[in-house]
This record gives structure tokens, C-alpha cells and sequence, in this order.
């Protein structure tokens, strides 16, 4: 017998989130880990927070939130909100009940800058990266570096010559400007409207743009992220923070780290060496010699490491 498409609502429910969630689900090991993470964060959480006033977002959930960002690439904060109010999967994760009202997306993202202000990003991952070798699941032997470009949310447009900030003759918003002939330098210029970014090209030939440059290490044996820093992009900013990422990674003994010939520099190699850390990079002979000698290339392990040659 056909069943009929009724539209009546049911008007309660006696089945929790957590029963909708399939016990096989990623999200809760993912939980798990995240929540034992978070515990030990409480006197962090303490210390941001005043005694007195109205209750803000819990901290707890504004970081699951995040992670569900994250994993899903969710590409604002309104979307995610949007996504959290029918989500079921989502509110469980966060901690929301069905009947729990949506946050405002203005006060959400005030508080997750309260956060990243005070540090607790970094906190957070250090107790994950934390979990992971109390599992033995990280190596202190093998690592890897790696650097990306992270675009700032802000337009050319805004890019003015410094000193400058009156607005255009065609009003405030939305201008028409033109930058034909015009040089524009990190030294001469800056955006208006996020100063901290900076015009960078990736490659030749590529168009400059505003970001930021995050710098990522990882641990070979089961590529977990053990470190990770977020600059200003200049030239030397991918080898000085990756000397800071890896003085600050415990070891017991000697280590060796991978990259690319981006990071085949006397400096860099010289420091990693002071480290206790063989710096396995690829060797850039473009128009210049390299950094890495004989001491590391006539290892095996070396030539293991390095991309394969196609003839």
C-alpha cells in the first residue's frame, strides 16, 4: 500500500541527536579528542572570561564550530550559522539541542576573535598534537615544511598609497579605480581596510594579490600537523618560520625535515644544522649553488626523500 505524503509536523520528538548520529561516524572520534582537548583548556577559558556580566557563547562550542569550518569549508560565518540551525549532525557536534535558538553571526565572530587574541588557537592544537603523542602516533624523527598563501579578506580596490585616505571622486563605496601606470610597492602602498596584508606574487608572471603566508609543519609517519604559524608574506618570512616552528617541536634525538628549494638557504641550513635537524631540501641550482652539501646528499636517506627525476 502507498504511504501518503503527509506535511504535518510531528509536534514533539523523543529521539535524541545523539541517537541520529551512526556510531561509526568520524565526527565522534573527532569529538571525543576535541572535548578531552577542551577540558584541559578550562583555567584558559577562566582567565578570558569575566565573572560578572551576560553569559557569552561557550568557548567549547564556538571552537566545535570552528572545526566543523574546517573540515566542511564552510566559506563564512553566516553560512555557518545557516548550517547549524538544520544541520542535526552539526548541532549535536557542537552541543546544541534541536530547540536551542541560532547565535548571531556579529556576536559569534566577536567572541572567536576574543579567542584568537587570547591565544586559545594555539592552545588548542598544542593539546591535540599533545593527545597524539601520548597515542604514539607522531614521530620526532621525520618532518616536513610547507608554505601557502592565505587571501585577506579585502579588495585592490582598498590599496591606497600611504598617507593618502581620502576617498575617490566617485564616491566612498565601490570606487572605479585605475592603476594603470602606477607602481605599487608593500613600502609606498597599503590597504585601507586591512593593513596588516601585504601585495605578494607567487610565481613570475603571476598577479600580485593581498594576503597572508601560513606556514605548516608535519610529522611523516602519519601526517599530523605538529606546528603551525600564520606571518606577514615577505620573502624570508616561509625560513624564519619554519626555524621557529621547529625549535619549538620537542625532540629526543636527531631529526630530519623535507621542503622545497624555496628553503635552500645558507641561513636556513645553518640554523636547522644548529638545531640538531638535517635539513632535507631540495637543492636550487637555478643560478647559484646550493646550500646542501656533501654531509647530507651522500646519505641514502637523502636521495629517498626527494621527488623522483622523469627522464
Amino acid at each position: 500500500m502507498r504511504g501518503g505524503d503527509d506535511r504535518q509536523g510531528a509536534v514533539l520528538s523523543y529521539v535524541s541527536p545523539e541517537a541520529r548520529v551512526p556510531q561509526d561516524h568520524p565526527l565522534r572520534r573527532i569529538r571525543d579528542l576535541a572535548d578531552d582537548a577542551l577540558q584541559r583548556l578550562s583555567r584558559e577559558f577562566d582567565r578570558l572570561y569575566s565573572k560578572v556580566g551576560r553569559p557569552s557563547i561557550p568557548p567549547e562550542r564556538l571552537l566545535r564550530a570552528l572545526l566543523l569550518q574546517c573540515f566542511y569549508t564552510i566559506r563564512s560565518e553566516r553560512l555557518l550559522m545557516e548550517q547549524l540551525d538544520y544541520n542535526r549532525i552539526f548541532r549535536w557536534f557542537v552541543g546544541l539541542n534541536m530547540d536551542d535558538p541560532m547565535w548571531n553571526v556579529t556576536v559569534f565572530s566577536k567572541n572567536r576573535d576574543r579567542l584568537l587574541e587570547g591565544g586559545i588557537a594555539r592552545l588548542f592544537l598544542e593539546e591535540v598534537v599533545a593527545q597524539a603523542r601520548e597515542l604514539a602516533l607522531t614521530s620526532d624523527e621525520h618532518f616536513s615544511l610547507d608554505r601557502t598563501l592565505i587571501e585577506a579578506w579585502a579588495g585592490q580596490k582598498s590599496v591606497k598609497r600611504k598617507g593618502r585616505g581620502e576617498p575617490p571622486e566617485d564616491g566612498p563605496r565601490d570606487p572605479t579605480v585605475n592603476f594603470r601606470g602606477e607602481t605599487r610597492r608593500n613600502d609606498t602602498h597599503q590597504s585601507t581596510t586591512d593593513p596588516q596584508a601585504r601585495m605578494y606574487r607567487k610565481a613570475k608572471g603571476k598577479e600580485s594579490k593581498l594576503v597572508y603566508m601560513g606556514h605548516i609543519v608535519m610529522e611523516n609517519r602519519h601526517g599530523l600537523v605538529v606546528g603551525c604559524e600564520v606571518t606577514q608574506a615577505t620573502g624570508t618570512a616561509e625560513r624564519e618560520a619554519a626555524e621557529a616552528l621547529m625549535a619549538e617541536i620537542p625532540r629526543s634525538n636527531r631529526a630530519t625535515v623535507g621542503g622545497d628549494k624555496g628553503y635552500d638557504t645558507r641561513p636556513f641550513v645553518r640554523a636547522m644544522r644548529s638545531l640538531g635537524v638535517t635539513p632535507h631540501v631540495a637543492q636550487n641550482t637555478t643560478n647559484r649553488s646550493s646550500a646542501i652539501d656533501g654531509r647530507t646528499t651522500r646519505y641514502p636517506g637523502y636521495a629517498i626523500s626527494q621527488p623522483p627525476v622523469l627522464v
